[in-house]
């Protein structure tokens, strides 16, 4: 390492009383060092980054297919907005229950296989929602003859055999998917040092924005040529073809052979992480498990609603349809995207500038809790403009805040925890998602106004920072060593 240093930096201790003294010298010894790795020793890191970027991407493609879809669906198989609500619980059902587990089985397999599993999964549901009518057909028929064995008579009246089909495949996506946000925080734990964490995640995680970006400029495509049948077929196909590439370039770094020394040196400079296995139960007992869950569980439905109910709003207030809705939630998603790296940037810079890893995160946080606010006139304002300018802002509001949020884990436990803590608010934020699906379709069936639903998304935030600060004042790092086993 030594050897590296010496061309790098011109200065001996002797001359460093002439920066301060040996503060300063130290300060530029790694102000320097940093930037000679990060410019000339290597970028594996950022290309590991750019894998999870496609992940994300990927994932939300399945994910919000179906959201374009609505109004098609709906015309053609009669569904009420209660109808779809229930169909996006099984997801978030799914996601949640996901959550139980899944965590631990990235620390426990790791990612590289933890990942395949799981994108294998999701793409297998996303495949499923082209069948979901025979699937309904089937699911309906299986249990009114096992009613039949007992003595009962199987009602399904409340449902259509469309409704089941759409709900089953729903839920398998939802099952698979839960495993993207664990696999993928893990990942940049493991290859990145904590001064760039937010700023990785925040790459990593405007994925999710340019997902959302392509799937209403893509699927209004493919459903005028061919049909939504073969929209979810194509779609869903996408996960496959990133599993080769995962599979062929993914290894951990000390692992990874085009890892130089100097970047593992790197990746590897924070104080190493306590070497204790962490029992997912003893977890719960860490103000830091509490404090990123309930952060998740209050700001993760407001995702949920953008998601799934944008194209419905657009279609509702605006009087857009699958034609015409495209451009509008792509520049929404532009928007968010630019939201996602730039508050993964905010903290990380402040950090870089000396700013305690507290203060730095939780600054960029409030500015983006602060951006939200203004989303309440969205559902006031007739221009349609105004609208998609303050959900843009909103939504790239909530990606910075995801951003930071994600890294506060890694931020408060040891890599070997990451997954699971992850996990754990994963399942908390997609219970909020859980309850928020419902409580969206009895509102619109009720009101048929979107103003309560933005009312709740515009003070989310806010509260969610004050709980966070309240149960972490300081984001201090969890003491794990007694949890060891």
């Amino acid at each position: 390492m030594n050897e590296t240093i010496k061309p790098v930096l011109d200065v001996t201790p002797e001359q460093s009383a002439n920066l301060g003294g040996a503060s300063a010298f130290e300060k530029a010894v790694t102000t320097t060092v940093d930037d000679r790795v990060t410019t000339r020793f290597g970028h594996q890191r950022w290309i590991i980054c750019g894998l999870l970027f496609f992940a994300s991407a990927i994932n939300y493609i399945d994910r919000q297919v179906i959201a374009i879809l609505k109004p098609t669906l709906q015309a053609e198989f009669g569904w009420t907005d209660i109808n779809y609500g229930w169909i996006v619980f099984a997801f978030t059902t799914a996601y949640a229950l996901g959550f139980v587990f899944v965590g631990r089985l990235m620390d426990k397999i790791g990612t590289r296989k933890g990942f395949s599993l799981s994108i294998t999964l999701w793409s297998l549901g996303a495949l499923m929602h082209a069948w979901a009518v025979p699937i309904g057909v089937f699911a309906v028929g299986l249990t009114a003859s096992v009613a039949g064995i007992f003595g009962y008579q199987a009602s399904v009246a409340a449902l259509s055999v469309s409704v089941v089909g759409f709900i089953i495949a729903r839920f398998v996506l939802g099952l698979g998917e839960s495993g993207n946000f664990p696999a993928a925080i893990k990942t940049t734990a493991e290859w990145f040092p904590k001064k760039e964490r937010a700023l990785a995640t925040g790459i990593f995680n405007s994925g999710t924005n340019v997902g959302a970006l392509l799937t209403p400029l893509t699927v209004p495509i493919i459903v005028h040529v061919w049909g939504w049948y073969e929209a979810f077929i194509i779609t869903g196909a996408l996960g496959f073809v990133w599993l080769v590439f995962w599979l062929i370039f993914y290894r951990r770094p000390e692992e990874h052979p085009r890892v130089s020394e100097t970047e593992l040196a790197y990746i590897q400079s924070d104080p190493a992480d306590p070497a204790v296995k962490i029992p997912w139960r003893k977890l719960l007992g860490y103000r830091q498990t509490w404090t990123f869950a309930v952060g998740k569980f209050l700001t993760d439905p407001i995702w949920w609603v953008y998601l799934f109910w944008l194209p419905d709003f657009l279609n509702k207030k605006h009087g857009l349809d699958i034609k015409t809705f495209g451009i509008p939630l792509a520049v929404i998603y532009i928007i968010a995207d630019v939201g996602s790296v730039g508050g993964g940037w905010i903290s990380s810079a402040l950090i870089k500038r000396g700013w305690s890893i507290n203060r730095g995160r939780k600054t960029a946080m409030l500015v983006c809790a602060l951006a939200v606010v203004p989303i309440i006139f969205a559902a006031l304002t007739t221009n349609l403009w105004i609208a998609v300018f303050l959900i843009g802002i909103a939504a790239a509001a909530h990606q910075g805040w995801s951003a930071n949020l994600f890294t506060t884990s890694s931020d408060m436990f040891p890599k070997q925890a990451v997954g699971s803590v992850v996990g754990i608010g994963g399942m908390a934020g997609a219970v909020g998602g859980m309850l928020i699906a419902p409580l969206v379709g009895i509102i619109l069936e009720k009101t048929g106004s979107y103003v309560p639903i933005f009312a709740i998304a515009a003070s989310a935030y806010l509260v969610a920072l004050l709980v966070i600060h309240l149960l972490a004042p300081n984001l201090e790092p969890a003491k794990v060593e007694s949890a060891a086993n």
